[in-house]
Formats: C-alpha cells, structure tokens, sequence
C-alpha cells in the first residue's frame, strides 16, 4: 500500500499540475478551444439522469442542471441519502423538479431495475431523455469482487456505466433534440502510459491481486482509462448522440473514505495549500460545462470549468486500443445480459 501511496501523492500531483500547465499555455497562446454553455430547447419537458447525486460533485451537478429546467433524477445505492439530498436542495429552490431512484451499479439487477424505472417514469410524464451524466465512482483500497464476479471498481467506474448506458442509448436516440452522454473522467488516466496484459482480465472476472498486493491506485487509473476511451468510441459510433468526457480535477469529497482518514484530511490540507483542492459546485463546472456546451459539439474533453477543452492523453485517443476494449465490454456485456435477461437478452444487443 505504501508504494500506491506515493504513487497518489506523486505522480497524481504531476500529472494534474502538467494538465492545468498545459490548459494555461493554450490559453496564453489562443490555442484553447472554449465551448459556451447553451440553454437547451425550453419548448419541450426535458429530463436528465445524473448518477452518484446523494452527495459531492452529482449533487452539485443536479442542482444546475435542475436550475437550467430539467427534471433530474437522482440517482444512487441509498434512496434516503438521496431524498435527503433533494430536500436541501428544495430548501434553496423550492421549484427544483428532482426524482431520487435507487441505482447500484456494482449490481446488474439493480441496473436493469433502475432502467424500467426510468422507462415507465418517462411513459407517465411524458418528458424526454436528453442527458445522461455518467458521475458515479468509487476508489478501493483493498480488492472486492461483485455478485458477478467483477472488480468492485471497474464495475462501478465503467462496466457498470456501459450497461447503463447501452439499455438507455434507444431512449436517449429516441429524444425530440440531440441528445448527451457526460462521462465523469479523471486526470489520472494520464498516470497510465501503457495497460499491462493483466489489467485486461478485469473484464473477465479476475481479481488482479491478492489484498496485500492490490494496486489501489493503478486500478484506479485503469477504470477512468478504460472510461475515457470507451467515450471516444461511443463518439465514433452514435451520430445522433453527442457524448462528452468531463474532469472535474481534485474536489474534495468522499470517494477516497476507504484510506485513513487523516491521511485524507492532511492530503486535502495540501492540496489546498497550493489551490488545487475544488469544492464540489467548483468542481462540477466542467461537467456542467461539457453537459451545456452547444449540441453539435462531441467527443471533447472538459477541464478546467469555464468551457475550457484539452486532449485527453495519448493512449485515451488510442483507437486500436478502443476498439480492442469496446470488443471485450460487448463480450462482458453480451454474457451479463444472457444471464439476466434471457431469452431476450438479444434485445439489449447493440445493433
């Protein structure tokens, strides 16, 4: 643990001061791409699903998005964290339409429950599904395996978002406008410069690691690259749908409450001592940002709040290599579906 420690605290800190160095160069020298928030159509009831809304950057997230007209759903494993959350809310803005509905992404029933939640939600208020930010996530500190045998992390940072996703996707194709997928990345993709061969078992219910050799941090990465990548091929492949990638940066919230707690609270110490510590509303500017920005606009990294835009690393860009994880996933995906939907489970299949 020790060493995925100083990995945190060192090349975490490098990579996320080299991203904001680089935002700062494109900036001084005209080279930054900026994207304005848009108000969307206001002449149709328009909803959006945000993931991880009980606290941090999702509820931070939910409450613009709700200011902007959406009737935003809350979505998270707790429903009275949830309903806690959307009462403060409403104590700010009485008028904010919110709809608190359980979703464990680490459970595929959970899921699959959630989605016809969602469906028959949509059928009785006739509003349409135009964006689905993708927020939720978790760090670990010592490996779990689900009911499925996945890791607890890749399945809550991106295997169980795809599913979500892909069950959603005919909604979503189906709104009276473009409609958007917001992704909830992070910068430290950029700590992964290559994804050694184990990192792809993950996708087929091995456990890296025993918990004395579990790479906490490595794993990490590997979920918000696998994440990051997986947004570029939905971009490459959904026309009519715009898909973006958000990084909110370091904010300070609750994902890293497996670790000691005075080793977060004097992490957070300094990170704020040299201004890059967020709190949650500051830090859900880029997902606001990438989930307002004007809607012929896809396939862009947001950082740095403001409309600001960066390339991703080099290995998130990697085609190749996407296509080699999308082929995977819809393996994970086809046999997941199989085992819980059957025999319609050929319904789910991307066509």
């Amino acid at each position: 643990m020790v060493l995925e420690l100083w990995r945190m605290a060192v090349v975490w800190t490098l990579v996320l001061l080299c991203a904001y160095f680089r935002l700062l160069f494109r900036l001084v020298f005209g080279r930054a791409a900026i994207y304005p928030r848009c108000a969307p159509a206001s002449h149709c009831a328009r909803a959006c699903i945000v993931t991880g809304a009980s606290s941090g950057i999702g509820k931070a997230t939910a409450e613009i998005l709700a200011l902007e007209g959406y009737h935003v759903v809350l979505a998270g494993r707790s429903l009275a964290n949830l309903e806690k959350a959307a009462k403060e809310l409403h104590k700010t803005h009485e008028d904010l339409l919110l709809y608190p509905m359980v979703l464990d992404l680490c459970s595929v029933p959970s899921i699959l429950s959630f989605v016809k939640s969602v469906e028959e939600w949509l059928g009785t208020t006739q509003v349409s599904l135009q964006l689905l930010v993708n927020n939720a996530g978790i760090f670990a500190a010592t490996p779990q395996c689900t009911s499925d045998g996945y890791d607890r992390v890749v399945m809550t940072n991106y295997l169980g978002p795809y599913i979500l996703t892909q069950l959603l996707l005919p909604k979503l194709q189906k709104s009276s406008h473009t409609a958007r997928i917001v992704n909830v990345v992070s910068f430290t993709h950029r700590s992964s410069r290559k994804l050694p061969s184990e990192f792809w078992k993950m996708l087929g219910k091995k456990k890296l690691d025993d918990e004395d050799n579990y790479r906490m941090a490595m794993t990490y990465e590997v979920s918000k690259l696998y994440e990051l990548l997986w947004t570029y091929q939905l971009h490459r492949k959904y026309l009519r749908v715009s898909v973006m990638a958000a990084d909110p940066g370091v904010v300070e919230t609750k994902i890293l409450r497996e670790l000691p707690w005075w080793l977060v609270q004097f992490a957070f110490m300094m990170l704020k001592g040299v201004f890059l510590l967020q709190s949650p509303r500051c830090g859900a500017r880029a997902v606001v940002d990438a989930a307002l920005a004007p809607m012929e606009v896809s396939g862009k990294y947001f950082f740095g709040g403001n409309g600001f835009t960066l390339p991703s690393s080099a290995l998130s860009r990697d085609e190749k290599l996407a296509k080699r994880l999308w082929n995977l996933t819809e393996e994970a995906y086809a046999a997941i579906m199989e085992r819980y939907t059957a025999p319609s489970s050929n319904l789910f299949r991307r066509r």
